[in-house]
């Protein structure tokens, strides 16, 4: 036998549904409208608001990254693209042995979920506050690791420079470095296609102001001519 109850709260849930729905509608017709003023007034948000990321810096200038990639591992819309190098003496952007060459976000596809942060290892990657990510082309919603590095704050040096005299990988992540050395100076960044200024060049046996004998006159004035800022070329 069929059974009517079911078919009479069925035909009751017919008509219900559609009045439930109204019946919201019909409530907030008569609330007062909420109008955003932005962006003039910029709602403030949340202190662990997920927006853009940045790329944090020890209190030296030295960066966090190590370009490990397991922020790109851990990205579930693959919008992160690293590309690690190897630190050196005379050019040195981390305190461990590698650094993150090629850093690139693409806000086209992040989701903003935050899980990138949670696989970085050295607290390099962080989110802040910012959310207005909007922009006229898609290569500009492609941000690179100069748009995502942090900022230079007191007591910090511009990378690549050396490591705190002393002081080893270890020593920075235990928050012993607080500052940049004294005297610590910006090395020339030559993988980025940089090249030593004419006057910090070592000084050769030609540069040096007492001419070995026979180099007088016209054929000894390299020396003269170079600290002058002539570049003579034999």
């Amino acid at each position: 036998m069929p059974d009517n109850n079911s078919g009479q709260e069925s035909s009751r849930t017919s008509w219900q549904n559609p009045v439930a729905g109204f019946g919201v509608t019909f409530a907030n017709m008569f609330k007062k409208r909420i109008t955003e003023q932005y962006p003039e007034y910029k709602k403030p948000t949340a202190p662990r608001f997920h927006g853009r990321h940045q790329l944090n810096r020890h209190p030296d200038g030295l960066e966090k990254c190590v370009g490990c990639e397991l922020c790109a591992w851990a990205c579930p819309a693959d919008a992160i693209y690293v590309e690690g190098a190897d630190n050196t003496d005379e050019e040195r952007y981390s305190p461990g042995e590698r650094y993150g060459r090629v850093y690139q976000i693409n806000y086209l596809r992040c989701i903003l979920c935050g899980l990138c942060v949670e696989a970085c290892p050295t607290r390099a990657l962080t989110m802040t506050n910012e959310y207005e990510l909007a922009d006229r082309s898609r290569a500009s919603l492609i941000y690179t690791k100069e748009e995502l590095l942090a900022g230079l704050t007191e007591g910090m040096v511009d990378t690549p420079h050396a490591i705190f005299p002393g002081m080893d990988e270890q020593d920075y992540y235990r928050g012993l470095v607080t500052e940049a050395a004294p005297g610590t100076e910006r090395q020339v960044a030559r993988s980025q296609g940089e090249e030593m200024p004419v006057d910090s060049e070592p000084a050769g046996p030609a540069d040096v102001a007492g001419t070995s004998p026979g180099t007088s006159g016209a054929g000894g004035g390299a020396g003269s001519d170079r600290a002058s800022g002539k570049e003579v070329r034999a």
